[in-house]
C-alpha cells in the first residue's frame, strides 16, 4: 500500500473518512452552532488518490507498447538488401500481402535428424532425371528433407496434400515460366500423386505438361516460357530497316507486349496461376549483347533507341502484368514467384563453377555470395527481384517470396548428380527444397481463400 505523510494507509484514510461522514451526519443538528473546522483527512485522502492516480498512470505508460502502422517487409527496391534486413513499407504498397501478415522470408533452418520421410520419394516418374539426386547418388540427398524452414514470428507446416485435394477439388492449377516454375511445379505434382494415384495425363492448351487428379477433377499444368514475350531469331534483311541502319545483322527480337503462345490462353483457363521468369534475361550464353542481342519490339516497331536487357523486362512485366489482368477468368487468384538463387562458386556454370556445399549457409556467407555490391556470379538474384517488386507494385498479384530462404541451401542442388557436363547449380534436388515453397505457395493460398 502506498504511504502518506501521518503514517497512515489509504485504506485507513477512506474507513477513517467514512466513519467521520457518519458521525457528521449523526450529530449535524447538535453541531449547527459550532465553528466548522478543516478536517485533515479529507486533505490526505485527495492527496493519497492524486499519487496512487499518477503512479498508475507511469505503470501503464511503461508496460504499454508503442503502437505503430502495421508494415510488412521486402527487398529493397532502389537499393542494397542484406539477406536480414529488409525494406518496410506500407502493406498497400506490396502486391496481394495483407496487413499484419507474417514475414514468411525471414527465418532459419532448423536440422532434424529425426524427421521422418519425404511427402514423395525418387520413384515419382515425372522427377527429371537430373534433378532426382537420390537416383544420381548424391551424398546429402537423404539428408535435405530433414531442414526444416521455420519463419521467426510464425510457423510454416508441411501442407496436407489430403487436404488440398478435398479444398481444391474442381480446380485448374497453372505454373508459368521457366525451368525453376516446372521444378516447383513436379514437386507439387508428385506430393499429390503419393495420396491419390487415378491421375490421367491431360495438357490445357499450350502446357508442356498437365496432369488431372480424377477423383476430385483437379488439374495441374505447366507452361513453359522463358521470357513470358513472344521472341524469335532475328536477321537483318536486303530491304533494310533501322536496326540494320544502327549496324545490327542479327540477334532475337522480343515481342513486349505479345505474350509467348504457350501460355498466351492459360489466364483465361486457369484458376490459379503461378508466374515466373528471370534467369534468362541474364543468360548471355544465349543472348550474347554482341553476336545475338535481344532487340525489343513494341507495337510490331523496334524499341529505338534499342534497351538493355534489364529495361526490356520492365517493359515485359508492364505489358504481362495487363494482359493477365484483361484476360484473367473471373476470381482467379495470381501468384508471381521471386527468383530462385544459384549457388555457383569458383565461376560461373560455363567457367567451372561449383556447388560442393553439404550443409546450408551461414548469413554471412548469403550475405558474400549474393550482395550486389560484391556484384558476383550469382547476384542476379536480387537484380531480378529488384524488377518485380518495381513491376508488381500496387499489381493485384500475390507475391511468392521464396528467394531469401532459398538463399542458404547451396547443399540442395543437384551438382555432379545431375549427370551434366557441368555442376547444376541453378534448380533443385527433388525431394528437395521446392517442397517448402509449395508448403509456403498453400499457406499463402489457404490464407488468401479464408479471406474472399
Amino acid at each position: 500500500m502506498y504511504k502518506v505523510g501521518t503514517g497512515l494507509t489509504c485504506a485507513d484514510l477512506v474507513l477513517s473518512i467514512a466513519l467521520d461522514a457518519m458521525a457528521a451526519r449523526d450529530h449535524a443538528l447538535s453541531h449547527q452552532h459550532q465553528t466548522k473546522k478543516v478536517p485533515l483527512f479529507p486533505f490526505l485522502s485527495l492527496l493519497c488518490f492524486i499519487s496512487v492516480f499518477f503512479v498508475l498512470s507511469l505503470i501503464r505508460k511503461t508496460s504499454i507498447p508503442s503502437q505503430s502502422p502495421q508494415s510488412i517487409q521486402f527487398q529493397s527496391i532502389d537499393g542494397e538488401t542484406t539477406s536480414n534486413q529488409f525494406h518496410k513499407a506500407e502493406a498497400s504498397d506490396q502486391p496481394g500481402i495483407p496487413t499484419g501478415s507474417c514475414d514468411y522470408s525471414d527465418g532459419t533452418w532448423i536440422y532434424d535428424p529425426s524427421a521422418g520421410s519425404a511427402r514423395y520419394d525418387n520413384t515419382c516418374k515425372e522427377i527429371f532425371k537430373g534433378w532426382n539426386c537420390i537416383s544420381g547418388d548424391k551424398s546429402n540427398a537423404r539428408d535435405l528433407i530433414k531442414w526444416r524452414w521455420k519463419p521467426t514470428q510464425c510457423e510454416l507446416p508441411p501442407f496436407d496434400p489430403i487436404s488440398f485435394l478435398r479444398t481444391y477439388r474442381d480446380t485448374s492449377i497453372g505454373f508459368i515460366g521457366d525451368s525453376l516454375n516446372r521444378n516447383m511445379f513436379v514437386s507439387l505434382f508428385c506430393s499429390l500423386k503419393s495420396v491419390s494415384s487415378e491421375v490421367k495425363k491431360w495438357r490445357p492448351v499450350g502446357a508442356d505438361r498437365g496432369f488431372t487428379f480424377l477423383r476430385y477433377n483437379l488439374t495441374v499444368a505447366y507452361h513453359r516460357t522463358n521470357l513470358l514475350a513472344r521472341y524469335g531469331r532475328w536477321s537483318a534483311n536486303a530491304n533494310g530497316s533501322v536496326l540494320e541502319a544502327l549496324g545490327y545483322k542479327e540477334g532475337y527480337r522480343v515481342d513486349v507486349d505479345i505474350p509467348e503462345g504457350t501460355w498466351a490462353n492459360a489466364p483465361s483457363f486457369h484458376d490459379i496461376l503461378i508466374f515466373n521468369t528471370g534467369h534468362w534475361w541474364w543468360a548471355p550464353s544465349k543472348f550474347d549483347p554482341v553476336k545475338s542481342p535481344m532487340l525489343f519490339f513494341e507495337n510490331g516497331q523496334p524499341v529505338i533507341p534499342p534497351v538493355s536487357p534489364d529495361a526490356g523486362l520492365d517493359m515485359v512485366l508492364k505489358h504481362m502484368v495487363k494482359y493477365v489482368a484483361k484476360n484473367m477468368r473471373p476470381g482467379a487468384i495470381k501468384f508471381f514467384r521471386t527468383q530462385s538463387p544459384r549457388h555457383f562458386e569458383g565461376g560461373d556454370w560455363d567457367q567451372g563453377g561449383t556447388c560442393p556445399r553439404l550443409k546450408p549457409l551461414s548469413a554471412e556467407q548469403v550475405e558474400e555470395l549474393f550482395s550486389l555490391q560484391n556484384n558476383g556470379t550469382n547476384v542476379e538474384t536480387r537484380l531480378v527481384n529488384q524488377h518485380l517488386f518495381k513491376a508488381l507494385k500496387r499489381s493485384n498479384f500475390h507475391i511468392l517470396d521464396i528467394s531469401h530462404l532459398s538463399e542458404f541451401r547451396a547443399d540442395a542442388h543437384p551438382s555432379t548428380a545431375g549427370g551434366k557436363k557441368h555442376d547444376d547449380c541453378m534448380h533443385w534436388c527433388l525431394p528437395g527444397i521446392t517442397d517448402t515453397w509449395n508448403d509456403l505457395f498453400v499457406k499463402q493460398l489457404n490464407n488468401i481463400k479464408l479471406r474472399t
